[in-house]
Parts: structure tokens; sequence; C-alpha cells
């Protein structure tokens, strides 16, 4: 009976042992941090090496956290800007646990930091924005649009916005977040890494405003070539019908010039012809004019002593 009873006491103590020391032993993987809890209190500093580490057994327990960099990405935000344009904003950040027991005793777990990171980073993205002109959210400062991209058909206001410097542009603004946000995190044990503007866009009603304008630009400009285009075709039609009324003009002289010249040969030819035969001239004239008289309803009484008359007289007697 002793020999049992002392049996069992030898296997209570073992199994205890067994217990106390797997209890004592916990091992760190390699990108994680452990922060030791007694009686539901931080204890010492936070473990960050990798490996086989000794905590008391029963009493304290052991809360992982992750060392390496971890991502945010917040909600889409409509937020209005300085010039009143109402925006989408969706923003993402980088962050890390840099002390583990500040975090612990702040928020907990990281789905509680991930709750203060949206609070946080989205109230600085909002007053950011609000003090900022869209072309500073859209833009670089150091960007110039090439003088070879300057539409010059665009309205004065466009190419003002287009040439214009600018104060600060998206990147200043984006560290300018940064900045702010970081003063807020040392208290919660988190160090923010980076945070940036991942989307910008109009809400749906600015947008088609946005649309509407763009469309009424360009209808200007395809008016504004439309009107240059027409007169040039007016000038280019008034060249046509001054360079056509010359070649006209140059044309008619000459053929009035050529006909002269026929009509002068033709006459000279005819003067020749006619010198050369004065009596027939005076028969064929006297002839036309009798043929331009002539009237079918008139009757034509000729004397003996008429030209006509003694023209077919003088005829009947050279053919005899």
């Amino acid at each position: 009976m002793i020999k049992k009873t002392s049996s069992v006491g030898i296997g209570v103590i073992l199994l205890a042992a067994i217990i106390a020391f797997s209890g004592t032993f916990y091992t760190l993987e390699e990108g994680e941090q452990a922060v030791i809890v007694q009686f539901g209190r931080p204890v010492g500093q936070p473990v960050t090496e990798a490996g086989l580490h000794i905590k008391i057994p029963m009493i304290q327990d052991v809360r992982r956290f992750d060392r390496r960099l971890l991502m945010w990405d917040g909600d889409p935000n409509q937020i209005p800007t300085k010039g009143r344009e109402f925006i989408w904003i969706d923003t993402t950040a980088r962050w890390r646990i840099a002390d583990a027991t500040t975090f612990l005793e702040s928020v907990a777990s990281e789905a509680g930091a991930r709750s203060r990171l949206d609070d946080i980073i989205d109230s600085v993205v909002r007053d950011q924005v609000s003090r900022s002109e869209l072309v500073e959210l859209v833009r670089s400062a150091s960007w110039k649009v090439p003088e070879a991209q300057v539409e010059t058909k665009g309205s004065p206001e466009a190419q003002a916005q287009l040439t214009e410097a600018m104060a600060r542009g998206r990147e200043e603004i984006t560290r300018n977040i940064l900045t702010e946000a970081r003063k807020i995190m040392p208290q919660y044990g988190i160090e923010l890494v980076d945070v940036r503007i991942r989307r910008l866009d109009y809400i749906e009603s600015v947008r088609e405003r946005v649309y509407s304008r763009m469309i009424s630009e360009r209808k200007r400009i395809a008016a504004e070539f439309r009107s240059e285009g027409e007169g040039q075709s007016a000038e280019i039609l008034g060249t046509m019908e001054k360079e056509l009324s010359e070649i006209r003009s140059n044309a008619y002289r000459q053929v009035q010039e050529i006909r002269g010249k026929a009509d002068a040969r033709a006459a000279r030819v005819y003067g020749d012809a006619y010198n050369g035969d004065p009596e027939f001239y005076a028969f064929s004239r006297t002839l036309e004019a009798y043929k331009e008289a002539q009237n079918k309803n008139a009757v034509m009484i000729l004397t003996t002593d008429s030209d006509y008359y003694r023209y077919l007289k003088e005829a009947n007697i050279s053919r005899k």
C-alpha cells in the first residue's frame, strides 16, 4: 500500500514537472516579437530575437506580434477640395509595431490598430485635402507641361492652369499627411512608414459636369477650326476667282487680238481681190445691197438705166 502511494506521488510529481517544463520554454519565429504578460500586465521588455526563450510557467503568458511591415487600406472617402470640388480619395499606408508593450496596452491587437489608423489617417487626409486645390492633388510641383503639348486652342483659363507654378504638389501633400499622422502614432506603439494616395477621382455629379465642360471646350475648339477653315476656303475661292478672271480676260484679249489680225488680213485679202477687178466688186456689192433690201411681199421695178439692169444686160452681151 505504501509502495502504491509512493508510486502515485512520484507520477504526480513527474507530471507536474513535465507540465512546468513545457510551459517554461517558448520559441519565436523570424519576423515575430513577443510581450510577456503576468497576471494580465506586461512585464519586462519586448522579446524581439528569434529562437528559444524562457518564461515562468503557469504565471506568465506570451503575446505574439508581427515585426514586419503591415499594410493598411482605407475606405474611399468623399472629400471637398479647397475649390469645393468633391472627390473620392482612396489612401493606403505601411506600418509596423515599433513598441510591442505600448501596442498591447493601447490597442491590444492588429484589428484595434487598424481601427485607430482608420480614424487618424482619414482625419489627416481630410484636413490636407480640404486645404489643397485639386490641381495640387493631381500634379507634381516640379512637373511642367512640355511646350510642344500646350494646346494653343484651349481657353485662357485652361492654359493658365497648365503653365502656372504651384506652391506644392501631390508629393508634398503626401509628405504632410505622413508627418501629421506620425505625430500621433507613438502613443499606440506604432511606426507609420509611408502613406500614399492610391486613387483620386471625381464624384459622379462632378464627373458629369467635368465631362460636359470638356465636351463644350472641344466643341468650341472645333468651331474655331471650322471657322478658320471656312475663312481659308473663302480666301482660296476668292484667289481662284481672281485668277480665273485674269485668265478669261487674257484669253478674251488674245481672242480679240487674233480676231482683229484675222479681220485685218481678211480685209487686206478682200481689198487686194477687189482692187484686181473693181467692176466685179461694184457688181458684188450691188447684189448684196439688193439681197439685204429684198422683201417677199415687195415688187421690184427696174428701169433700163438702173445699175442692176445694166449689169444684167452687159452679162447677156458677154455671153453672146
